[in-house]
């Protein structure tokens, strides 16, 4: 797999503090995009643009709701302050067809969905895997495809094996699916009356990632891209285990009771699929070819 941009991860989500980033409707800003040139340039799209809410257009832009510790998907530049990432350039463009202005506003993972369903935010934009469970509070528009990836120190000096963990401290991400896939495991480890999983869940994914370089963990599971990103940015520290598995669609977060919004959404991510955006954007970001949609959907039916 080819590296990912040279981006600090370990320094890009150091900065806790509560942030808001904007980028105009016309799409991020050259500093915002992928070091080969920025994020494209996009247009505001007449038949999406006609979708959004009135109320929403009469504001001009959107509040994100995003946990910006999650290289590439969405991370703090090197500024300390503007939010940027792959996940960030696709909805910057999705609002601009849209004809619509992005602030994105720093939040902690797990506080993102109810934000959304206060009102807090118009949108969580934030690598939220999309399942049953965060369906039936609220919507969620799938845009890209990604699965789990384990990954430990270079060398795997503990012998770490995914499928036999037991014992093991492992590193997660806390309201992340991958919480709900190593409580499984050590589970099946008690059954087997072997010693537990010890699972470290930290706030932020890459206080996560620093506790496997620092040896405190033996390892760590989280999505693909972000596990590949840790290791390339670590300098040889770390090394992934085995391949991705369990891939499962990203969705925006919309209120359940906005369903005219989602439907704009959708219709904004369906139009940089259709003209060439969607996989430029990915390509800036060297995830050309992975993880692709060809169908932007509404809840749509994942396996559980």
């Amino acid at each position: 797999m080819t590296p990912f941009r040279a981006r600090g991860l370990l320094a890009a989500g150091a900065a806790a503090a509560t942030l808001a980033a904007t980028a105009c409707g016309g799409g991020a800003s050259e500093e915002d995009g992928a070091d080969g040139g920025g994020a494209p340039e996009v247009q505001a799209d007449e038949e999406v643009a006609a979708l959004v809410p009135d109320d929403v257009r009469q504001e001009g832009g959107l509040t994100i709701g995003v946990d910006a510790s999650y290289a590439p998907g969405e991370f703090l530049d090197a500024d300390g302050s503007t939010v940027i990432g792959f996940n960030v350039d696709l909805f910057d463009a999705v609002a601009a067809k849209m004809d619509l202005d992005t602030t994105w506003e720093s939040s902690t993972f797990g506080t993102i969905v109810e934000g959304v369903d206060s009102g807090k935010y118009d949108v969580g934009v934030s690598s939220f895997t999309i399942n049953a469970e965060r369906m039936e509070q609220v919507d969620m528009v799938s845009y890209y495809t990604v699965g789990t990836q384990w990954f430990t120190a270079a060398g795997n000096p503990e012998g770490v094996d995914p499928d036999d963990a037991c014992g093991m401290t492992v590193a997660v991400q806390a309201n992340t699916v991958q919480v709900e896939d190593v409580q499984k495991r050590s589970d099946a480890c008690e059954e087997a009356g072997d010693p537990a999983i010890k699972i470290d869940q930290y706030e932020r994914q890459d206080q996560a990632t620093q506790s496997i370089v620092s040896g405190k963990s033996d390892a760590g599971l989280a999505d693909m891209p972000v596990a590949v990103y840790a290791v390339e940015q670590t300098d040889g520290q770390l090394e992934t285990l085995g391949e991705q598995y369990e891939a499962a669609p990203y969705g925006a977060v919309v209120n359940k009771e906005n369903g005219e919004l989602s439907e704009a959404i959708r219709a904004g991510y369906q139009a940089i699929i259709d003209d060439g955006t969607y996989e430029e954007i990915l390509a800036e970001w060297d995830l050309a070819g992975q993880g692709t949609i060809e169908k932007a959907e509404i809840n749509p039916d994942v396996e559980e």
